[in-house]
């Protein structure tokens, strides 16, 4: 098992009608995190890396830590760059032994889109150990540098989602349905389920081309997620919520212990309180137990 592709663990989960977690992770303590709670669960998994993460903390260093702990997990991971907009980090990445990148083109032209999109598929599949996210639509809010308004979000047009997967030779599908990145302004955000639904029977209704993604899972209602996952939604991002775990956890244990000064205390509170944080959307998205599933 240990490590994995995208493309892999997201077309067991679809054939098999569960879905894959992917998190956003921007140090170390929650890569082991996220592995912690997959051994726990016994659940597939994806680390995500956005941009800033990734050039800070450098693309060799995060992809030797994963290899370590994949290996020595006994599960099913991947390793992402996610959201990035530049076609050279994606090449890095993939040389420096991530398993996936998500090259984001949606804020460009459509044809620039694809080819730029097709470029990192085409360098990644020559390679054969790393596979490539696409995005159609653009998703609305804040991931890392992109920054997206709502009046500048726009979704997946689901005709034009078979040319855009055929041309661009990508594995896994990201189709803006009205989820957003970062804290959603409402309980109720309006996610466009038929959009969804229609991006899937256009894509995937005689055979599994591309798995699709959902963007935005921090603060989702727990029905919202659901009802993706019966949809056939295959992997499932959640950045935020990672982040505030961290932020929080560690505020917390500095206003309880005003006069300590252990930084390996405090990363055992974030690692403990990311790993439960994890654990509860395995749970949530049917992946728990299924880490040694094989393909129906």
């Amino acid at each position: 098992m240990s490590r994995q592709t995208a493309r892999y663990l997201t077309e067991r989960a679809y054939r098999s009608h569960y879905c894959v977690g992917a998190f956003n992770i921007t140090n170390l303590i929650q890569m082991e995190a996220v592995i912690d709670a997959a051994i726990r669960k016994q659940s597939p998994v994806m680390i995500q890396t956005s941009v800033t993460p990734t050039t800070f903390l450098r693309p060799d260093v995060l992809a030797g830590v994963y290899e370590i702990l994949a290996r020595d997990s006994g599960v099913p991971v991947a390793l992402q760059l996610d959201h990035c907009r530049d076609v050279n980090l994606c090449k890095l990445c993939i040389d420096s032994g991530y398993s996936s990148v998500m090259f984001d083109g949606s804020s460009f032209p459509w044809e620039e889109n694809i080819a730029r999109t097709r470029e990192v598929a085409d360098y990644a599949h020559a390679r054969g150990t790393c596979s490539v996210e696409g995005e159609l639509g653009l998703v609305g809010g804040v991931e890392d540098d992109i920054n997206v308004d709502d009046d500048a979000s726009h979704l997946c047009p689901p005709e034009l989602v078979v040319e855009f997967v055929r041309r661009t030779r990508i594995d896994t599908m990201a189709p803006a349905i009205g989820t957003a990145h970062g804290v959603y302004k409402t309980d109720n955000p309006n996610i466009d389920l038929e959009r969804f639904e229609a991006v899937e029977k256009q894509l995937n209704g005689r055979r599994l081309v591309a798995p699709l993604v959902v963007h935005g899972g921090t603060g989702l209602p727990e029905s919202m997620v659901k009802k993706l996952v019966a949809l056939r939604a295959a992997k499932f991002n959640v950045s935020t919520e990672l982040k505030h775990v961290l932020l929080d956890t560690t505020a917390r244990y500095l206003e309880d212990h005003p006069n300590q000064y252990n930084p390996g205390a405090v990363d055992r509170e974030v690692r403990t309180a990311v790993t439960n944080s994890v654990a509860a959307w395995m749970d949530r998205l049917g992946s728990t137990g299924k880490a040694d599933e094989r393909h129906k």
